[in-house]
């Protein structure tokens, strides 16, 4: 499994949307988890001034990522493998 960052242009979005998004993005990984197809929601980070979001999945493919943040329905601009650097 490697991780994949979801790149989001949500400028001026209301908090209360932004929360929905991301429980919509854990529903549907977990769905897919279960229906087989291995994709777990993992974080995002979000700056309100620029409306940027970056937000980190799990998945074995970016095709994976797509279909999950597709059928949540949240926008993104584009899907890149990246590197979790959180230290343990």
């Amino acid at each position: 499994m490697s991780i994949y960052m979801v790149e989001r242009s949500l400028k001026g979005i209301p908090m209360s949307d932004l929360a929905a998004a991301q429980q919509a993005a854990i529903a549907t990984t977990r769905q897919m988890t279960a229906d087989g197809t291995p994709v777990r929601y993992v974080r995002s980070t979000f700056v309100p001034d620029s409306g940027c979001c970056m937000c980190l999945f799990e998945a074995g493919d970016a095709a994976a990522v797509e279909k999950a943040n597709r059928s949540a329905n949240i926008p993104f601009d584009r899907i890149v493998e990246a590197y979790d650097l959180t230290p343990q």
